[in-house]
């Protein structure tokens, strides 16, 4: 059925018209002359035949007819500025800006993000690795993945992983030094992670040989770079199960002890309150559960 319908450009000059009950106002924000809008209102009165418009000195005053009008086609027009607004959405990728740790970022996330990408194709992802607390961070995030718990106001924190620490070494290293007991230590090289300088004190200590002094110790500006120098046969390094987990199975690092394993803070998402219900980020919050859980 052929619509009958009223020029465009006369319905929007009607409707920012009667919005603002003024045509200087509507001219100002259709960025047209007073004239303009003047006879977009004149065509439309005519091609409807009523007034729409009382017309006073300064001023204009909408008729009944015009107030009714009025009602209908603002609605109309939002509907289609909203359908519009929504079509382009979908036409364009969404950008999901993750802050993430750096050893977290590399051992993890990395190896499976693809998954989340072929899963989300609409979704572009925007990813920078830091290891600054929350609370000093100054770029914006859609979500952040730290340890946990932190109380950060503002956002909603959620865990997703859980993690412990072990020693990990390479194979190779085992067939050319064994390490049987922890009192093995004694003739390897310890790699100390500079931001974490506690961590092999208290695993020696819950291993019943504190105080053991290493054949050697490297220190290493970042833990990412303690595992790195393990695979690459440097010496024994303490590893997050989690983050290792790709590589013990690969056969590219080894557990030598069954225990003891250290508490280590669990990973938490933190995505601000008002982003929440954002579905890129339930998407991606929702992809790293179930990532965890396989």
């Amino acid at each position: 059925m052929l619509r009958r319908l009223p020029p465009l450009n006369a319905l929007k000059a009607f409707e920012a018209a009667g919005r603002h009950a003024s045509f200087t106002r509507a001219a100002e924000e259709l960025r047209v002359t007073h004239g303009a809008v003047s006879r977009h209102v004149q065509a439309l009165e005519a091609w409807l035949g009523l007034p729409l418009f009382e017309r006073h000195n300064r001023r204009v005053v909408l008729t009944e007819a015009g107030r009714t009008y009025l009602a209908e086609i603002g609605a109309a027009l939002d509907r289609i500025a909203l359908a519009t607004v929504r079509q382009v959405e979908r036409g364009r990728p969404r950008l999901l800006r993750l802050n993430v740790l750096a050893t977290f970022t590399l051992r993890w996330l990395i190896p499976r993000l693809s998954a989340f990408q072929r899963a989300n194709p609409s979704v572009e992802v925007r990813l920078t690795t830091s290891n600054v607390p929350l609370a000093n961070l100054m770029e914006p995030f859609d979500v952040a993945i730290r340890g946990g718990p932190d109380v950060r106001p503002g956002h909603i924190a959620q865990p997703f992983l859980t993690e412990r620490r072990i020693p990990v070494c390479s194979p190779a290293l085992l067939e050319r030094l064994p390490l049987d007991e922890p009192g093995h230590l004694r003739n390897h090289t310890l790699l100390h992670a500079a931001t974490l300088p506690q961590v092999w004190p208290q695993w020696l200590q819950a291993a019943g040989v504190p105080g053991l002094q290493p054949r050697a110790s490297v220190t290493l500006e970042h833990f990412y770079l303690t595992l790195q120098a393990a695979l690459d046969g440097l010496g024994v390094a303490m590893g997050p199960e989690r983050l290792i987990a790709d590589d013990v199975e690969a056969g590219r690092l080894t557990r030598p002890f069954t225990g003891p394993s250290l508490p280590a803070r669990s990973y938490y998402t933190y995505v601000p309150e008002l982003r929440a219900e954002d579905p890129s980020i339930r998407a991606f919050c929702t992809w790293l559960v179930d990532s965890a859980k396989s």
